[in-house]
C-alpha cells in the first residue's frame, strides 16, 4: 500500500528535478543577452504607456531609446526633467525643447455658436458627426459631446459650455484627444506660446458670421498689425506662425471678432535697470512699437503704455539690463 504512493510520488518528483536541470541549463544555453541600459531606461519613465512617444508602451520606447532608434527626450510625459535622467543613463546630452500642450481651436461654446438642430443620440461626438456633421451650424466647431475627454488617461481635457478645453497643467501631449477628434481641431502648440486663433472655419465671412459670433472672418486686421511677420492668412483663415509669435498680443487687440485669444492678464512689461543701462540705444532702435525713450549715452526709460511685452529689446539689451515682468 504504502509502495503504491511512494513510487508515483518519487517518480514525479525524480521528473521534476530533471525537467528543472533541462530548463535550467536551456534558459542559460539560449539566453538572449539584453542591454542593461533598456531596464535603466524602463525604471526611470513614468509607465503611463499612453502612445505620445509614438511606440507601443513604455516598454517599447525603452528599447528604441537603447538602441538609438529614439531620442531620448522622446517621452512627452516626463518632460525635460525626464529627459535629463535618460540622457544621463545613455551617456549623452538632452536636447532643451519647450513643452507642447495640446490646443482646442475653437471659440464656438454655447454663447456664441447657433445650433441647427437639437442633437439626443450617443453622447459621443463622431456619431454625432455622422448626422448632419453635428449639431452645431458651423461645421468646423467642436461637437462638445466630449470624445476627447473620455479617451484623455490625465483628465486633462474638459467639455466647458459646449467646446472643449485643455487644462495645460495637467497635458502631457500623448496626442489621444487629437486622435479621438472627428473634426481635427486639436493642435499641439508651444505652452509658452499665450495667443490662439480660435478657429478653423475656412468659408468666407459673410457665412462665418451667420453660424458664430467669433469666427474669423478674414479682415487681416491681425496680419497687417504684426510686427514680427507671424500672422499668415491662409484659405480665409488667419494662422499663427509660433516660431515667430514673441506673444506681443498686438494680433488679439485688433481682432474685430475676438477669433483670436490671448491672456492678457499675463501680458509682460519691460523695465530697464537704470543702474545697469550704458545708453547704447540698441534696444531703442530694435523696438518696433517706440515704446522705449532715450538719447545715446543717456539712460533709457520704456513707455508702459506702448509696451507690448514682445521682449525683442531684452533680447537685444548686450549689458542684459532689461526684465521682462
Amino acid at each position: 500500500m504504502i509502495n503504491d504512493i511512494l513510487w508515483p510520488v518519487a517518480t514525479l518528483g525524480g521528473l521534476a528535478v530533471f525537467f528543472g536541470v533541462v530548463l535550467a541549463y536551456a534558459s542559460k544555453k539560449f539566453a538572449v543577452e539584453t542591454d542593461p541600459k533598456v531596464d535603466e531606461v524602463r525604471a526611470v519613465l513614468p509607465g503611463a504607456n499612453c502612445g505620445g512617444c509614438g511606440f507601443a508602451g513604455c516598454d517599447a520606447l525603452a528599447e528604441a531609446i537603447a538602441k538609438g532608434a529614439a531620442p531620448v527626450n522622446a517621452c512627452p510625459v516626463g518632460g525635460a526633467e525626464l529627459a535629463k535622467k535618460v540622457a544621463e543613463i545613455m551617456g549623452v546630452t538632452a536636447d532643451e525643447s519647450e513643452r507642447m500642450v495640446a490646443r482646442v481651436i475653437c471659440g464656438g461654446d454655447c454663447d456664441n455658436a447657433k445650433e441647427k438642430y437639437e442633437y439626443q443620440g450617443i453622447h459621443d461626438c463622431k456619431a454625432a458627426e455622422m448626422l448632419a456633421g453635428g449639431s452645431k451650424s458651423c461645421r468646423f466647431g467642436c461637437t462638445g459631446l466630449g470624445t476627447c475627454e473620455r479617451v484623455c488617461p490625465f483628465d486633462a481635457i474638459h467639455v466647458i459650455n459646449g467646446v472643449a478645453v485643455v487644462d495645460e497643467e495637467k497635458c502631457t501631449a500623448c496626442k489621444k484627444c487629437i486622435e479621438a477628434c472627428p473634426k481635427q481641431i486639436i493642435e499641439l502648440v508651444p505652452v509658452s506660446k499665450m495667443v490662439r486663433v480660435l478657429c478653423k472655419n475656412t468659408d468666407k465671412g459673410k457665412a462665418v458670421v451667420e453660424v458664430c459670433k467669433v469666427g474669423c472672418i478674414g479682415c487681416q486686421k491681425c496680419v497687417k498689425a504684426c510686427q514680427f511677420e507671424a500672422m499668415m492668412f491662409e484659405n480665409n483663415l488667419a494662422k499663427i506662425d509660433y516660431s515667430k509669435c514673441t506673444n506681443c498680443m498686438v494680433c488679439a487687440e485688433v481682432c474685430p471678432t475676438k477669433t483670436i485669444y490671448a491672456d492678457f492678464s499675463n501680458r509682460k512689461k519691460a523695465y530697464i535697470n537704470e543702474d545697469l543701462c550704458i545708453g547704447c540705444t540698441i534696444c531703442k532702435k530694435t523696438c518696433k512699437f517706440e515704446a522705449i525713450e532715450g538719447e545715446l549715452k543717456q539712460k533709457h526709460r520704456v513707455l508702459e503704455d506702448k509696451c507690448t511685452g514682445c521682449g525683442q529689446c531684452a533680447i537685444k539689451c548686450p549689458k542684459k539690463c532689461i526684465e521682462m515682468k
